[in-house]
């Protein structure tokens, strides 16, 4: 009692509180009390002023951040603590740096720590020794605790009997095991986000189906009386964690998450939940229950989430489907360099190209080219490929299209069955009532009405589902379908195969595609999934020639026939020849002038052909004094020297050449002796 002098008394006593979870502020009161009761030992030592910190109940001593002892601190730097109250070290602190700073500032202002053993001066030698020894068995007692409790835990996983949680749609029986759950509606729902994500591959496409179609799935939670399966529109979190636990194929997984220490303000802080590779798991036991899906389907579904997740920095994911045209995005490899290719979109027209070096290195890109011509030649190998099972697709088609109900539907006929068994319950309970007991009746009938309404609205999702439900194919269909299945490239190019179609069909096939780039030839290797390998090589455009350029010959063309004729006359003359702009339009006299001043093709002059010394077919025939066809029949034979560009165009001759043929084929006599003979010139 001689440690406690008059001016400890003046200053306050600080009674510091402290539990370390949650379970033990519910289940472990006498504590709570014990400590609460600090205050009354303070004012029998004679202190007036007591004051109780509390801010730390549930709150770890192990260093992490606790506002309580950091308000302690301060009290006893700025000389307001005259003693410091706790059942223990162990509630002061857990651990080296804290017990040791609060020992130094007492010490420092005079301040006596009391615990249920006695009362210590800091100042004193001897009792700095002992609090020093308090505070590391107190710290060595916290890692004894935690290193027999894990090595429990990490004992009982090791024989797959430490279940901390069950997944929903499992329940446990008895102590050591756990077997699906009995409900069926809740088989159905786990079963259909497996289906769902064969099919689309995408764990945010399955998320976005559910929440369309307005699916509930079983997630377990929790209330006053336990742990039950509750049925909410997934969040992608659920979905999630469905397709990545291990227990829905029937393994026991231990250890799939740890828990990192950082340092932040000078505190510690514990970083939870974070997952580690499947090598790293403490335990994993396979087939140790029945499973929703087999472990090969479970560890297929790995692969193409860790592929999909291209956010991530994966150098090799493929990226899910997305939108776009081309096929292969998310396929390429640089053939250059290794890296991952990207897609480039100019409209609708794209691009693949390396851009790695550019980013990480500044230097150049490695290669680029269009991706047209590569997705045809690869299209083209992935049906030449897959054409032996057109005709199964077509067949599985038509038994999902002739099934008796959807899985929404399916879904919904079981919510159904149960909202009845609520409504049937809720009345059961109101007949046992006593109707004249209004109190208790009113509140069952409450609940009966709200288990109908749940009834009749589930019926009408059901009503409006069948509504919006198409009807069955038709013999008609049914024969185009097959048509279809037996004919790949028809049901490839068929207007309603979307891009992301034909894209889920290449990844099918395909795992990567290296492009290399050399002496203006695309060489492509495709990788096959089943491990065969084919080699492809394309010819790249020149520079200015793309898919919407103007064929050679039809240039050549032009440039002849601006010569002969206007620009009006000569669209009318490639469209009569069949020959359009390289966008597949025809031609008009703005294309044509549009054209020529693009190749730098001069317009043409009235005054050109008889610079040229050329007149046409017309001129020809007055001067040789025979008709037009004469003429034309004459230029054909190659009695006459005249050319002709194309088919439909002018004919042109050289003046001097047809001069010189009158003169030399002048006729010697009338062609009849009457005068007043009339000659027929043919038009």
């Amino acid at each position: 009692m001689t440690k406690i002098t008059a001016e400890h008394l003046a200053r306050s006593a600080f009674v510091y509180i402290r539990q370390s979870t949650a379970d033990q502020l519910m289940h472990n009161q006498e504590s709570q009390r014990r400590q609460y009761g600090l205050a009354d030992h303070a004012r029998q030592l004679g202190w007036a002023k007591i004051e109780v910190i509390d801010d730390d109940l549930g709150r770890s001593g192990g260093g992490i951040n606790r506002p309580g002892f950091e308000r302690l601190l301060a009290a006893i730097c700025e000389g307001h603590a005259g003693a410091v109250f706790a059942i223990e070290a162990s509630r002061l602190a857990r651990n080296g740096r804290d017990w040791h700073t609060l020992i130094e500032f007492c010490g420092l202002v005079g301040t006596v720590i009391v615990d249920e053993d006695g009362i210590y001066d800091p100042r004193h030698p001897n009792d700095r020794l002992l609090l020093g020894m308090k505070g590391t068995m107190s710290e060595l007692e916290l890692s004894l605790f935690r290193q027999r409790s894990q090595e429990a835990l990490k004992q009982k996983a090791r024989r797959g009997a430490l279940f901390l949680g069950v997944a929903a749609g499992y329940v446990k029986t008895g102590r050591e095991r756990i077997e699906k759950d009995p409900d069926q509606r809740v088989q159905d729902a786990l079963r259909l986000v497996f289906a769902k994500f064969a099919e689309l591959q995408s764990v945010r496409q399955v998320h976005m189906w559910f929440r369309d179609e307005g699916i509930a799935l079983p997630v377990k939670s929790h209330d006053a009386e336990g742990r039950f399966i509750a049925w909410k529109l997934p969040l992608y979190n659920t979905v999630h964690n469905i397709l990545t636990n291990p227990v829905y194929a029937g393994a026991y997984a231990f250890g799939r998450t740890t828990s990192k220490v950082i340092i932040e303000e000078g505190r510690k802080r514990v970083r939870r939940g974070l997952r580690r590779p499947q090598m790293e798991w403490d335990v994993l036991l396979k087939d140790q229950h029945e499973g929703y899906i087999p472990w090969s389907e479970f560890e297929s579904n790995q692969q193409v989430i860790a592929n999909n997740a291209i956010g991530k920095g994966s150098a090799t994911a493929k990226g899910a489907v997305r939108r776009g045209e081309l096929l292969l995005a998310g396929l390429l490899r640089c053939g250059h360099c290794g890296r991952k290719m990207y897609v480039a979109y100019s409209g609708k027209a794209g691009r693949y190209h390396c851009r790695g070096a550019l980013v990480n290195h500044g230097t150049e890109r490695c290669i680029s080219f269009g991706g047209l011509r590569a997705d045809e030649a690869v299209g083209a190998a992935v049906l030449g490929a897959l054409k032996p099972l057109g005709i199964d697709a077509a067949t599985k088609a038509l038994e999902v299209q002739a099934s008796e109900t959807s899985a929404a539907q399916r879904q919904l006929e079981l919510a159904l069955q149960r909202a009845r068994y609520e409504a049937t319950h809720a009345r059961r309970q109101y007949d046992a009532v006593d109707p004249g007991n209004r109190l208790v009746a009113g509140e069952l009938e409450r609940r009966w009405n709200k288990a109908l309404e749940a009834v009749h609205e589930i019926e009408g999702e059901i009503a409006a589902l069948e509504a919006r439900r198409p009807s069955l194919l038709g013999e008609k269909e049914r024969d185009q379908l097959m048509r279809l299945g037996a004919d790949l490239d028809l049901a490839w190019s068929h207007p309603a195969a979307t891009s992301a179609t034909r894209k889920r069909i290449v990844r099918a096939a395909l795992r990567e595609v290296v492009v290399r780039i050399e002496g203006g030839v695309i060489e492509m290797v495709l990788h096959w999934q089943g491990g065969d390998h084919t080699a492809l090589k394309l010819k790249m455009n020149t520079v200015g020639k793309h898919r919407w350029t103007v064929p050679e010959d039809t240039l050549t063309l032009v440039r002849e026939l601006a010569r002969l004729m206007p620009d009006r006359q000569i669209a009318r003359l490639l469209n009569r020849a069949g020959k359009p702009t390289g966008r597949g339009n025809g031609w008009t006299q703005a294309r044509i002038c549009s054209f020529r001043s693009h190749h730098g093709i001069a317009v043409h002059r009235a005054s050109e052909w008889a610079e040229r010394g050329e007149i046409t077919l017309e001129a020809a025939a007055q001067i040789m004094d025979v008709s037009v066809m004469t003429a034309l029949r004459m230029a054909r034979l190659g009695i006459i020297k005249g050319r002709q560009v194309c088919y439909g165009a002018p004919w042109a001759f050289k003046t001097a050449d047809i001069a010189a043929y009158r003169m030399q084929n002048a006729p010697q006599r009338p062609l009849t002796a009457d005068p007043a003979q009339q000659r027929f010139d043919f038009q």
